[in-house]
């Protein structure tokens, strides 16, 4: 419930501090007072769009803050997770704008997002203003009554759930047979690739192996005659020119010696292990000279393999074998894919199948909710039409089935008509002005009794309507506002403001300040005045003043 409104700079509001009430009340006063404004700050704390423009002239900000008793209503989860205090006795929105066009939000003083505020404050407030007039013959708005009065938040929630996996596997089945078509287009040239890397020698360092044996092939002959003069240094024939026995004669020289010197022990030890290790050295190198000879038919093969190698390297713009590795293994991947995506494409089909049916399994279950919802509202909307001037009235609840959508598949239309003989329509073909806010009260009547909104606000929802139907919207009002619920109505009928429990009356005036709006809460004298100036005019007669005080004789003394 709302409990108190504190406006500060806000277009023609200086300060602006209202206290309300549980039950019904009314607020007044003449056409561009500025009850329009105080709507206007309450939308501010509903989330809508910020400007700089409604900030006073001369001043560098205003302030919108509004008090709610939240008692009775489950909030607490909202507040947990968004780790803000909680306080049901006294719950603090505000909103804060600067000339800059910053806007600033709050929750019991914590800065909290927009999106926060709006979520938090859609479930204290429903403002009803004059365009959801209009909002009541389109399908969208018609279908949230029925499912508001079927109470299927939970199944609607799964279903939609249920529908959006079911486009998301079918766009996924879409791409993906889109992919294999262009795959099956390029299958032919891919294998081709493949073939081509399949058909020479390609290993881990290949290309590295074969052109040293290359290289060692293409230069036996200087290989041969380097290992021949090495052995013949070695191992020469002369005595006088062979290193092993020169060096075998130097060890047998100091190893005479070493008793009577035994300095030359060492450097006989040292000379004796460089023997071994030439005499090794001479034997590997024997070996050697006779394992190289040339084999131009291997040269040939190598020379051909290091071709294609080199030429795939360069029609593919790659660099070494390695690359042409990992492009054959890539291929390899690519073809696989293209040989298993039947597999997945079946596993995509039937997903999307079972997505499907669960979709139209939970989109009959809405539907049934939906028409037992249906007959419900005809039933009520009649009654209450009939005791609203509507005798005659004739309401359906169309309900067509068609594809599943995000809301199901039904296709809700309001069909109207005031009298016996005329053909069921639709309403925004044949119900006038009063019609509209007469049935949009008694919509508005059904949906309080299926919600939790603490506070519902309507801004002239009398339009097109005066007299005694203006009384009876008043006493639906004021049965809407039984228990808990808080109803406030911004009218211009002195049979509505009559019919509430409290008066406000908004007014504007010059000051040295320039022009001003302020709201006050009318007294038992003043409300009289009031309501029988609504019912004559600028002049206030005693006969206007009777009207209002009988008018009047069920609340002024509450």
């Amino acid at each position: 419930m709302l409990k108190e409104l504190y406006i500060k700079n806000f277009t023609l509001i200086d300060l602006l501090d209202v206290k309300f009430s549980q039950g019904f009340s009314a607020i007044t006063g003449e056409t561009g007072a500025g009850k329009s404004i105080i709507l206007g700050a309450i939308n501010l704390l509903m989330g809508q769009r910020a400007d700089a423009k409604s900030i006073r002239e001369g001043e560098s900000s205003c302030v919108v803050e509004a008090h709610f008793d939240i008692k009775g209503i489950e909030l607490k989860a909202f507040f947990s997770e968004n780790d803000i205090e909680y306080d049901e006795s006294d719950l603090i929105l505000r909103r804060e704008i600067s000339s800059s066009g910053k806007s600033r939000a709050f929750i019991n003083d914590s800065p909290v997002q927009l999106s926060q505020m709006k979520t938090i404050a859609t479930r204290l407030i429903d403002i009803h203003s004059q365009h959801q007039n209009l909002a009541l013959s389109q399908e969208n708005f018609q279908l949230s009554v029925v499912d508001i009065i079927a109470k299927d938040e939970d199944l609607l929630f799964g279903y939609k759930e249920s529908f959006q996996q079911y486009l998301s596997s079918k766009k996924q089945t879409k791409d993906l047979e889109e992919k294999i078509s262009l795959a099956l287009k390029n299958e032919d040239y891919l294998r081709f690739q493949l073939e081509e890397l399949e058909n020479v020698n390609l290993s881990e360092g290949i290309q590295a192996e074969l052109e040293a044996e290359r290289d060692k092939l293409s230069h036996v002959e200087d290989i041969k005659t380097a290992l021949y003069s090495s052995d013949e240094i070695l191992n020469a024939s002369e005595a006088s020119d062979n290193l092993l026995d020169k060096l075998r004669e130097v060890t047998k020289t100091l190893d005479g010696i070493k008793e009577i010197y035994p300095d030359v022990k060492d450097i006989a030890e040292r000379i004796d292990g460089c023997y071994i290790e030439l005499k090794d050295i001479s034997r590997e190198i024997s070996f050697l000279k006779d394992d190289v000879d040339f084999d131009p038919k291997r040269l040939e093969t190598i020379s051909s393999e290091l071709d294609k190698l080199y030429s795939l390297q360069k029609k593919h713009g790659l660099s070494s074998d390695k690359e042409l590795l990992e492009m054959r293994s890539s291929l390899r991947e690519q073809l696989s894919k293209i040989e298993n995506q039947d597999t997945e494409l079946e596993l995509l089909k039937k997903r999307e199948k079972e997505c499907l049916e669960r979709s139209r399994k939970l989109a009959e279950q809405l539907s049934s909710l939906r028409e037992k919802a249906a007959k419900k509202i005809e039933l009520e909307i009649k009654d209450k039409l009939i005791e609203l001037g509507i005798p005659n009235v004739r309401f359906l609840v169309q309900i067509e089935k068609g594809e599943l959508s995000l809301t199901g598949q039904d296709r809700i239309t309001f069909l109207f008509s005031a009298n016996k003989s005329s053909t069921l329509q639709a309403l925004s073909q044949v119900a006038s002005g009063g019609e509209i806010s007469r049935l949009m009260l008694s919509l508005k009547a059904m949906i309080s009794d299926s919600s939790s909104l603490p506070t519902i606000i309507f801004d002239e929802i009398d339009t097109g309507v005066s007299g005694k139907i203006a009384q009876k919207m008043a006493d639906i009002m004021k049965q809407m506002s039984v228990g808990r619920r808080q109803v406030i109505s911004i009218t211009h009928l002195p049979q509505i403001a009559a019919g509430a429990l409290l008066q406000y009356k908004v007014e504007k005036e010059e000051t040295s300040k320039g022009t001003q709006t302020s709201m006050k809460i009318l007294s038992k004298e003043e409300r009289i005045h009031e309501i029988a100036q609504m019912l004559s005019g600028e002049k206030v007669t005693s006969a206007a003043l009777d009207n209002a005080k009988e008018l009047l004789k069920n609340n002024i003394d509450k």
